[in-house]
């Protein structure tokens, strides 16, 4: 009788522990599917204002765990394209990114929300840093002795805005031959996106560096201010900066895009099968707002282009329209 009842209570346990581990697995299937994270794929120029915003967009929401994976901004969007991995939000240095490799398969919109401009990074212990400015650094950059790195133009906006500076300056210096004087040197220091630069920078393996203004600047790094022909800040000087033109990989295999120098302008966009739609809206309504995510941007010197016009005006969700302008 006591084996009976033994058997039994073996029983009784084991089919507990089967039915205690489905309603488990039940429940943890279901806190999946309403998770509460985000998934953020945003270029590496976006890195230090975007955690300031995450961290002020938590004070409203802090049950969302927000994951930031910044990238060139190319190699984001390969992300999706290429390697499928699972985003909500994409954020691009160059809004073109979003309508060429990413439109319409992967997303349907796209607002223009910042701007930037290039400029030549240098430490103290930079040769002929004494002497660079706005006039010569060209001449100082094309030196033997001097070392400096960009980004990835195929991976990288800074990368192909880097080049298209390079183009505009032989232009604007009249200067022929420069560009290629310029690109063809330093080859070993082009790096996948352009804070993956700070480190050659910051360790004096090199000299300078083509980069963004607002990482200079909140990096706390010195930098030469470039003439607005060749800093690609300006709009009123879209038709100059047009001159300019570099080719870089395209959607396909061997694919090849041409891209025209033009003013610097961020864009970003929702991705389609974004597992987390309504946080990633409230997101961007947040990251949208003046006084809210673009007063962190202009705080960081990416200051905003919001509203502006945009070609996908019909497909942006209603709540956001008033973010952008039809063109």
């Amino acid at each position: 009788m006591k084996t009976i009842n033994l058997k039994l209570s073996m029983l009784f346990l084991a089919f507990s522990f089967l039915t205690f581990s489905c309603v488990n697995q039940k429940q943890s299937s279901s806190n999946n599917n309403n998770s509460k994270e985000l998934i953020i794929f945003h270029a590496g120029s976006l890195t230090v204002p975007f955690k300031q915003i995450v961290t002020e967009f938590n004070k409203e929401y802090p049950h969302v765990k927000v994951l930031l994976e910044g990238a060139g901004s190319r190699k984001c969007a390969r992300k999706i394209t290429d390697l499928k991995k699972s985003c909500d939000i994409m954020a691009s240095a160059d809004y073109t990114v979003i309508d060429k490799l990413l439109i319409p398969d992967y997303a349907d919109w796209n607002i223009k929300f910042a701007s930037n401009e290039m400029t030549i990074v240098y430490h103290d212990g930079s040769k002929f840093s004494d002497v660079i400015n706005e006039s010569n650094w060209h001449e100082i950059l094309a030196k033997d002795e001097v070392a400096f790195g960009r980004s990835d133009p195929n991976a990288d906006p800074c990368g192909y805005r880097a080049v298209l500076t390079s183009k505009l300056a032989e232009k604007y210096y009249a200067k022929e031959g420069l560009a290629d004087q310029l690109l063809n040197k330093n080859q070993k220091y082009i790096r996948p996106k352009e804070t993956d630069l700070l480190g050659l920078l910051e360790s004096h393996a090199i000299d300078y560096i083509f980069l963004y203004r607002s990482v200079a600047e909140q990096h706390g790094l010195k930098y030469v201010v470039l003439p607005d022909s060749i800093n690609l800040k300006k709009p009123d000087l879209a038709e100059f900066y047009q001159q300019a033109t570099v080719n870089i990989s395209g959607k396909k295999p061997g694919e090849i895009i041409t891209k025209q120098g033009e003013p610097m302008v961020y864009g970003l966009t929702l991705i389609k099968d974004a597992p987390n739609k309504e946080i990633a809206m409230q997101f961007l309504t947040f990251l949208l707002k003046e006084e809210k995510g673009l007063a962190i941007m202009k705080k960081n010197g990416q200051p905003d282009v919001v509203p502006s016009p945009t070609e996908s005006f019909d497909a942006i969700p209603e709540n956001l329209k008033e973010f952008a302008l039809s063109k």
